[in-house]
């Protein structure tokens, strides 16, 4: 197989996983819990932004991971796209599990609820608290998302 060959799998492949994409959203429910969408975006209140996030989050990795897994199964696929696919898998796989990891140190901790999200250079952490973060507060969260994750850059924040 020479380049362009390779080339024109890879961008077949991109296009695919596209259009898996697009026809998961486009076949999406219209009805969640039994109330229209925007009716639920109208009801959400501050107390369950964090299970709405999460929500979202579960949702997503929900799609993409066998998305993901599909494309490693897959035998048409070029060695070198299924071991980026397979990196891919493997960090959001790990990411997943830190992030349950941490929102059970968090609720260890005595916050209520909390929601975490690993991108690949930074964490996002809401905690459900009804008063301010104290400065002690916020370094133990981000001691503890360091120690998870190794990633330095945490953005912590309150939800009511």
């Amino acid at each position: 197989m020479n380049k362009k060959q390779a080339f024109i799998i890879a961008t077949l492949l991109v296009l695919i996983v596209c259009a898996g994409i697009l026809a998961t959203k486009v076949n999406s429910p219209l009805y969640v819990d039994g109330r229209e969408i925007g009716e639920q975006a109208a009801s959400t209140t501050k107390s369950d932004v964090i299970a709405d996030l999460r929500l979202k989050r579960d949702t997503e990795n929900a799609r993409t991971l066998p998305t993901y897994q599909t494309l490693i199964n897959d035998p048409n696929i070029a060695k070198e796209q299924k071991e980026a696919t397979l990196k891919k898998f493997n960090t959001l796989s790990a990411n997943i599990e830190n992030e349950k990891k941490i929102e059970a140190q968090l609720q260890g901790k005595g916050y209520e609820d909390s929601f975490c999200q690993i991108a690949e250079d930074k964490v996002t952490v809401y905690v459900k608290a009804k008063e301010n973060l104290t400065d002690k507060q916020t370094k133990d969260i981000k001691n503890i998302v360091v120690n998870f994750t190794k990633v330095k850059d945490v953005e912590i924040a309150r939800k009511q």
